[in-house]
């Protein structure tokens, strides 16, 4: 009696379960998404070596989306140009109700002479503060742009299995915006590109020359640091180098802070918990070697990884500054940030937790590796300030090649295995397609 009355819920508990199995939109993704993928490596290879031999700097980005732009509008999408400047969005609608998912590569060089011996090494040049310098995407950018333009390749070609809509945004001034513009995704954010529709997640990757193709790198919570620039005016009373005891002397006074900086990371810090670096990186001040000056400037650059860290530093940095130079009988003026600042460049550990099965899925547990964060810094986290964002980093390193051989970011020499590229496209998609799923 119990097993019959029982019968009608079993056979309902299995047919849900085959809905569950045969639909799309189940755990298992869509088989034809890695196919896709594989197809078209070929063009992202081509994209990226364009991107590469034509490199443009921050908010000089015209040809770059130019050929973006042209290329979405064969898919069908709905483009948009001239945001932030040079950058370029586009909107993939599913037509069905969903999340809108936002996915996001930066699109500028940097000003540096290629050394690689490429094929398609870069011969531009361009003007960099009124210099004129060599042009070089020497981070990996042209990469990034490729792989978000092979990743909105398969997923309008998986349109049908869409829920929601897709976001691609393609960045400009990632590197900073020349000296008086703005630019960058804080000009993006502050012009709206969350909004209309409004983003519910973002998803980024940066290729990585020191990690091995193949493998995906993350952290839950900061995974890059805040950066504050900073600018400390020190002064005091200007004598001859002979009778110094008629000066205050800024250049005294500026070495006790620069050392009394020192202390903030090593004895204000809890550096079990966090991580954080205070760093002088210029100091100015006097002409002759028989004169002490009034006047001596110091600039620097703060990073932390969380903010109780950066609230402290920000705070400790003006008040051992002020209280030294007051001891010395002079004066400190201190500005932070001085110039452009990022935040802390944060995944959210509940999406972080969410999305870690799509990783281990697409690139295989072995090749999933959670990371240390960095000290570098990414605009990526103005948008993390406003939505939900994961940013992870994509393998970019032949195998074969020693992880002491291989070049740094920022560098002439910098290059990147092509191979790594298959495995971002793959990434951007299944992230889409699962937390659509998801939600």
């Amino acid at each position: 009696m119990n097993n019959l009355l029982n019968l009608p819920n079993k056979i309902l508990t299995f047919s849900a379960l085959l809905l569950v199995f045969l639909s799309p939109y189940s755990h298992s993704k869509p088989v034809n998404a890695d196919v896709l993928a594989k197809k078209v490596a070929p063009d992202v290879i081509k994209w990226r070596r364009h991107f590469h031999e034509n490199p443009e700097l921050s908010n000089r980005e015209f040809k770059t989306s130019a050929y973006i732009a042209a290329y979405l509008k064969t898919l069908g999408l709905k483009v948009q140009t001239g945001v932030a400047h040079t950058g370029v969005v586009a909107i993939l609608d599913s037509g069905k109700p969903g999340p809108v998912v936002a996915l996001r590569a930066d699109i500028d060089g940097l000003p540096v002479i290629e050394s690689a011996p490429l094929p398609f090494a870069s011969k531009v040049k361009g003007e960099y503060e009124g210099n004129s310098v060599g042009v070089m995407h020497a981070c990996g950018h042209d990469t990034h742009i490729a792989m978000l333009m092979g990743a909105a390749k398969v997923l309008t070609q998986m349109k049908e299995q869409l829920r929601g809509k897709v976001k691609f945004i393609f960045q400009p001034a990632e590197e900073g915006a020349p000296v008086g513009e703005e630019g960058g995704a804080y000009l993006m954010v502050k012009e709206g590109v969350l909004k209309k529709p409004d983003v519910d997640v973002i998803f980024g990757l940066h290729i990585s020359s020191g990690l091995d193709v193949g493998t995906v790198s993350y952290r839950s919570g900061g995974i890059m640091a805040s950066v504050d620039p900073f600018k400390i005016v020190v002064k005091g009373k200007q004598s001859h180098g002979a009778y110094p005891w008629e000066s205050i002397d800024p250049i005294v006074t500026a070495s006790q802070i620069i050392m009394g900086l020192q202390t903030i990371v090593s004895r204000n810090v809890n550096l079990i918990e966090n991580g954080a670096v205070v760093t002088v990186g210029a100091i100015h001040g006097g002409n002759r070697t028989n004169i002490i000056p009034s006047k001596v400037e110091m600039v620097g650059t703060i990073r932390t990884l969380n903010e109780p860290s950066h609230k402290l530093i920000l705070k400790t940095i003006k008040e051992k500054a002020q209280y030294i130079a007051k001891s010395m009988g002079a004066t400190a003026e201190v500005t932070v940030p001085y110039g452009g600042n990022y935040p802390i460049t944060y995944n959210d550990p509940k999406l972080m937790k969410k999305m870690l099965p799509t990783l281990i899925n697409t690139a295989g547990e072995e090749h999933v590796i959670e990371t240390n964060p960095v000290f570098g810094a990414e605009d990526f986290s103005f948008y993390q300030k406003e939505v939900a964002g994961l940013y992870l980093f994509v393998g970019g390193k032949d195998p074969k090649m020693p992880d002491d051989k291989a070049p740094s970011h920022h560098t002439p020499e910098f290059v990147i295995d092509e191979d790594g590229m298959k495995l971002g496209v793959r990434l951007l998609t299944h992230l889409t397609l699962d937390y659509m799923q998801q939600n």
